[in-house]
């Protein structure tokens, strides 16, 4: 049986890294694809953080925990930056890779704070506690 590895260790935080980026896309492209925000997919990446962590052998406990819920938070984070950067990006004839580099976290926050409802907030929430629970 290998052994478990610190979360801290490289290879752990390359496959959390590779995986919350590839996940952040593939919600960009599903919320596109459906119109929508999908905030439903925040729990899929919650366990997907969970699964990425197992696979990495990352040390179960506290720390693989916090691990999972902030790999999920940074993928919510990156998937509503990337949803806000292709809907200002179409207004302006840009790509959503081009406008997300031009975005500001202001005008970012600004437009996250009209297009989130309780909802959306509530499957961002649910989706922490998860990734907290199936990562531990």
């Amino acid at each position: 049986m290998p052994t478990p590895r610190s979360v801290l260790a490289p290879p752990v935080l390359l496959v959390l890294l590779i995986g919350c980026a590839g996940f952040a896309a593939i919600w960009v492209l599903a919320a596109a694809a459906f119109g929508r925000p999908c905030s439903w997919l925040a729990a899929v990446a919650a366990l997907d953080a969970a699964l990425l962590l197992r696979m990495a052998r990352a040390r179960p406990g506290w720390g693989r925990a916090l691990a999972g819920a902030l790999a999920t938070a940074i993928m919510i984070a990156a998937a509503q930056w990337g949803l806000i950067a292709a809907q200002v990006g179409s207004m302006f004839g840009l790509q959503p890779w081009e406008s997300a580099l031009k975005l500001g976290p202001s005008l970012a926050w600004a437009i996250a704070g009209v297009s989130l409802d309780a909802v959306d907030l509530a499957w961002f929430g649910a989706a922490l506690v998860v990734a907290a629970v199936a990562s531990r």
